[in-house]
């Protein structure tokens, strides 16, 4: 049975309505201008009046540079290579404090703490029960220790502020020196401390997606995961995993592509913490993923697949028994081949119209399909792959079947949306997402690309076995490590680890760390964790290099620099601020 479960009312429906107050006209500064409506007089005096403070809390966590573009990061690690939002940062060379990814995440991440210290300061005196008023305040600290974290692992050490920072009194004089990062650390995990006590373990249908216990949780764990304390980590993720002292529901859903497919009130309980999207049109709220990794039959793009899945990335999946694969035992030579070896391997020939193949050339375009469907399901769930099909739509958003060829342009069309074949806006000879891409227009429930109506985890089930699975291995407990990990390729009907096979065996920490390491990259591609994981395992500077086409041309180039490790203060906030430093190197 497939966990799903169905609900009406819920937090993004709100966020648009009663709870607007909360969010910025512009969102282009830091500038907070109080409405009448935040007076003590109007605003803050009901039990609902706190349950909409709690709720506005949501829309700035989920503006696109706070959280609502996690999937993008990605694009700054080895598994997808893009254009677009933060070319800077994944390309190196024009990395600088003057970059404007790095200013508007600083900007909106520090939106959400002062919202949040904004609801802590005045729930505080609410004529209210003090049930309501210690849950709304666990909310707001859990938004802000999720701010802060973020913060700790762009810059580390970051100007903190609480509650007692009015920024209504203050947005003038705010001088604060830079805290060291244990500091930080230390402020998260006061905040995350309180939300585990006083935070739910679940909520009614119609405030599903607000902050839980379990979610405090496995932030908690993270942060300890990520500071290397494997014990702490290890006992907050066994906490929801084994449901320790409270039932939490958390599981695996069942169905591992319909998982990043959940739309018009469907929910699954692997969701730990996730955005809730509603509506695919013009009400509601729904985040833009489409935009930047969708393709060009989908909803007509102008601009698009301005992320695309990197070779790296595809070039992880195993074969379906397990073994590493190899292009060379398909094609001889490929490897190591040039791009004319491997076109004359993939590519065939279609009309000057892009309505059909004209002629197949060297290519067998069946073994070419079974290069990448005899392999890990995920795959081709998370990828478009060479002559498989995708339902896009035409130029009426109707739903229309396309298919990515590799064409060879000197032997007859180039590939076109508007006809039969899949075409990149780049012009690259790239992969292209599948994972959170509407098929067709969803039955006519979908029908305005910058809005796609799924559900996006920014915590899963499946994230955090994989990290107990971590910290049980980097504990000493390999058995146990290798239980959480089996959990994760049961799903997809992969070999499980020590299964009597050879290539199967693994016999230490270290061959484990490897397995962890490649498994996150292709159980999560496409949600942002990859970036993160690369910079805390120290494999940021291994993992950079130019970024490559399906025939092994060059799309662009990636440079590293070891202060890259650690984002510079935005320029902008250092002439605001005389007592902020600049981070070493920059």
């Amino acid at each position: 049975m497939k966990n799903l479960s169905s609900y009406t009312g819920r937090v993004a429906a709100i966020i648009f309505g009663g709870a607007m107050w909360l969010l910025p006209a512009g969102c282009e500064s830091l500038d907070y201008t109080p409405a009448d409506q935040l007076s003590g007089q109007t605003f803050w005096q009901t039990e609902e009046h706190a349950r909409q403070a709690a709720v506005g809390l949501y829309a700035a966590m989920k503006e696109p540079w706070c959280f609502g573009m996690e999937f993008t990061f990605d694009m700054c690690s080895d598994i997808a290579d893009g254009t677009s939002p933060w070319s800077d940062v994944s390309r190196g060379s024009s990395f600088s404090s003057a970059s404007s990814g790095v200013q508007n995440h600083w900007q909106y991440l520090y939106e959400l703490v002062h919202r949040s210290n904004t609801v802590i300061r005045n729930v505080a005196g609410m004529p209210i029960s003090s049930e309501t008023i210690e849950r709304v305040t666990a909310e707001a600290r859990f938004l802000r220790a999720m701010a802060y974290f973020r913060m700790l692992n762009c810059w580390g050490g970051v100007p903190y502020y609480d509650e007692t920072c009015d920024i209504n009194e203050q947005f003038a004089s705010l001088t604060v020196p830079r805290s060291s990062a244990d500091e930080i650390r230390r402020h998260i995990l006061d905040d995350l401390n309180y939300a585990i006590a006083k935070l739910p373990v679940s909520w009614d249908a119609a405030d599903l997606g607000r902050a839980t216990k379990g979610a405090a949780y496995a932030l908690r764990g993270k942060v300890y995961l990520f500071n290397g304390q494997w014990n702490e980590a290890a006992a907050d993720f066994e906490e929801i995993v084994y449901n320790k002292t409270n039932f939490y529901g958390y599981e695996l859903h069942s169905d591992y592509d319909e998982l990043f497919r959940l739309y018009n009130g469907l929910h699954s309980n692997e969701m730990i913490f996730s955005i809730q999207s509603i509506d695919g049109n013009v009400a509601g709220y729904a985040l833009d993923i489409v935009s930047y990794f969708g393709n060009k039959s989908t909803m007509r793009l102008i601009a698009s697949n301005r992320i695309v899945p990197s070779t790296t990335l595809v070039d992880l999946y195993e074969n379906t028994d397990g073994t590493p694969f190899d292009w060379d035992n398909l094609f001889p030579g490929f490897t190591n081949g040039d791009s004319q070896l491997r076109r004359n391997y993939m590519c065939v020939a279609i009309d000057e119209g892009s309505t059909r193949v004209t002629s197949t050339l060297d290519c067998d375009t069946t073994k070419v399909m079974d290069a990448y469907r005899l392999r890990d399901p995920r795959l081709c769930i998370n990828v478009i792959t060479p002559y498989s099909h995708y339902l896009g739509t035409d130029a009426g958003s109707n739903p229309t079947d396309k298919q990515f060829v590799l064409a060879d342009a000197t032997k007859g069309g180039a590939p076109m949306e508007a006809m039969a074949f899949m075409r990149n806006s780049e012009g690259w000879n790239s992969y292209f997402w599948r994972k959170w891409i509407p098929t067709g227009n969803l039955n006519g429930y979908w029908g305005e690309y910058t809005r796609t109506p799924y559900e996006f985890p920014l915590i899963r089930l499946g994230d955090v076995i994989l990290m107990l699975a971590e910290a049980y291995n980097e504990s000493g407990n390999l058995p146990g490590a290798i239980t959480e990990f089996n959990k994760i390729r049961r799903r997809v009907s992969m070999p499980e680890l020590n299964n009597g096979t050879a290539w199967m065996a693994v016999g230490s920490k270290e061959e484990m760390a490897a397995r962890i390491r490649d498994e996150r990259a292709r159980e999560l591609a496409g949600e942002g964790q990859r970036y993160w994981d690369l910079r805390r395992w120290g494999l940021l500077q291994a993992s950079v290099k130019n970024a490559t086409d399906i025939f092994g041309d060059l799309m662009y180039t990636r440079t590293y620099q070891p202060r890259h490790e650690v984002w510079p203060i935005p320029l902008v906030e250092l002439d605001r601020n005389p007592n902020l430093t600049q981070t070493t190197g920059w």
